[in-house]
Parts: C-alpha cells; sequence; structure tokens
C-alpha cells in the first residue's frame, strides 16, 4: 500500500461514489499532498498505514509554523480524516491515526444577515417598469424564498418549476437532487418575469430551459448577480454587505428563529450534515437574547 495507489483509489471514490464535483475532488487531494510533502521535507519514509497521531501532531505543527490558519489547518486535517476512513471502509487499514486528534479552534464567524424588513425595503427599490427589473425580483424572491445557492438559482430550469406544487427541483452540490418549496410571491413573480419578459427574449441555443436568462438570451453569469444586489443595496440606503449568499443566510434564519425544524432546514438548504446546519442556531440564540436584552424588566 503507498501514496500513489491510495490516492488515486480515494479519487476514484469521490468521483464515482460520492459524485463529488471536480473541484471538490481537486482539494481533497490537495489536502494528502499537503501530508506527503510534510513526510518528504522531515525525510521519512513512511506509508499511509504507518502514519501515527504522532506524526500527524508534528504535521499541523509544521503547517502551522507555515503560517496556515486556523481555517485552512481545519480543512486539511477534514480531508486526511476522510481519506483515512476511506481505507478504514475499504480494509486497507485496521486503525484510524485521526481519531486522536483534534482540529484547530476556531472563532465561528456568523453569517450576514438581513432583517425582514430590510429584505423588503431591498425588494422595493427594483424597478418593476424595466425587463431587468422584473427578472431581478422573481431571481431576489427566489433566493430568499427557497434559500438557494446563487449557482442553483443561475441553473435553475423550467422544466424543474411545479408551480401547482409550490415546488422547485434543485441539483446542488456533489449533483445531489432535493425539492424546496417556494412560496407564492416567488412563484407570482418568475411567472410575471416568463410571461412578460423571457418570452420576448431571442433565446440563444442551449439555454431554452434556464429560467434566467441576460437580455441576449444567455445564461446569467455569478457576478451579474453579485452587481445586481450591491447596486439595489446601495440605492436602498443598507449598510450591511449583501451578496446572494445573504439571502441563503436571511432564509434559514428566519426559519430558525420562527421555530422552524433544524432537519427540515438542512433538507431544504442542501447540507449534506447537520452540523452545517446548526450555525444557524447559534444566530437563533443572539437573536433570543436580544429579545431578552430589549424587553426583559430585568435584562
Amino acid at each position: 500500500m503507498n501514496w500513489p495507489i491510495c490516492i488515486k483509489q480515494f479519487e476514484q471514490y469521490l468521483r464515482l461514489e460520492k459524485s463529488l464535483s471536480g473541484n471538490s475532488v481537486e482539494a481533497y487531494q490537495r489536502d494528502i499532498r499537503k501530508l506527503t510533502e510534510f513526510l518528504s521535507f522531515k525525510g521519512l519514509e513512511v506509508q499511509p498505514e504507518q502514519i501515527t497521531p504522532e506524526v500527524l501532531r508534528d504535521f499541523l505543527e509544521w503547517i502551522t509554523e507555515l503560517g496556515m490558519t486556523a481555517h485552512s489547518q481545519a480543512r486539511t486535517l477534514s480531508g486526511i480524516r476522510a481519506f483515512y476512513k476511506f481505507l478504514i471502509m475499504e480494509d486497507m487499514l485496521a486503525h484510524d491515526p485521526t481519531d486522536t486528534i483534534e482540529a484547530p479552534k476556531l472563532d465561528r464567524k456568523l453569517p450576514d444577515t438581513l432583517a425582514f424588513h430590510e429584505i423588503e425595503e431591498l425588494l422595493a427599490v427594483i424597478d418593476l417598469s424595466t425587463p431587468e427589473g422584473t427578472r431581478n425580483r422573481a431571481m431576489l424572491e427566489t433566493l430568499y424564498s427557497s434559500g438557494l445557492r446563487v449557482s442553483e438559482l443561475l441553473e435553475l430550469r423550467i422544466s424543474n418549476l411545479y408551480e401547482d406544487m409550490g415546488f422547485l427541483k434543485i441539483t446542488g452540490k456533489g449533483d445531489r437532487e432535493r425539492l424546496v418549496p417556494i412560496g407564492r410571491d416567488a412563484l407570482k413573480h418568475i411567472r410575471l418575469y416568463l410571461d412578460g419578459v423571457r418570452c420576448h427574449l431571442t433565446i440563444k441555443k442551449g439555454y431554452e430551459d434556464y429560467v434566467f436568462l441576460n437580455r441576449r438570451g444567455a445564461k446569467l453569469t455569478r457576478v451579474m448577480v453579485f452587481t445586481i444586489i450591491k447596486d439595489l443595496t446601495a440605492k436602498a440606503g443598507i449598510q450591511k454587505t449583501v451578496s446572494p449568499h445573504t439571502f441563503r443566510h436571511s432564509f434559514a434564519t428566519h426559519l430558525i428563529e420562527g421555530g422552524a425544524d433544524l432537519r427540515a432546514v438542512q433538507e431544504m438548504l442542501g447540507h449534506e450534515s447537520i452540523t452545517t446546519t446548526e450555525i444557524y442556531t447559534h444566530l437563533d440564540r443572539d437573536y433570543l437574547k436580544q429579545v431578552i436584552k430589549d424587553f426583559h424588566p430585568r435584562s
């Protein structure tokens, strides 16, 4: 069992069984390569099964000395853990050397969110008298109503709109599909855009099924959506850094604040792990603390 063979088998597992994107697979491979670079630097001729917790602790010290941030260290360790879990699953290894390794402590940065009145203020400044304004209102309503990633918004297809059921079929990370509810207001504005704007576009070949298009009949870019939101934020006078992801964070936060079940929110967001969704419970606790501070007579 040597590094090239194990890494190749791990890559095939990530691509074929986990259905991860090329970028995600490359990120995992980079994590393993960092470890092999450390072994080479230290002159340690050890194979994957010979790695010990002590070697891994020395590795973490080494990448710390190189200036790697705690967040990057944790991400690298996570990739190495996944590699060793794969080796154990394939019966190539009996013991996991990462079991006793603690990840670096992270200061958890809570994502920015918009209050509901700020969402309304931002939507209100969109000029619905223009074709672009009609499209932009539909896009932002969809982002907030369903908590989509910007990539999921741009890839949304007409054939995946189930208007009568109030659902969208979304293809998320790792090509995983999920059904996401969408609100009446968002559906109304999507229909206004489809019937009043999109139907008049000369649509380029290959984009016939995409919902949101630019004025030339092609798919919008991420940069364009970021620019649209930045301009609307300034126009609304909102003093926050707002991005497409802000609408996703706001969607999840408002659901949790309203008492939604965490597992339901996980399903709607398309998070593979519940721990990713749990960050919104921290937002909820902050909200509750603020309620006590603002309204409790003995706060």
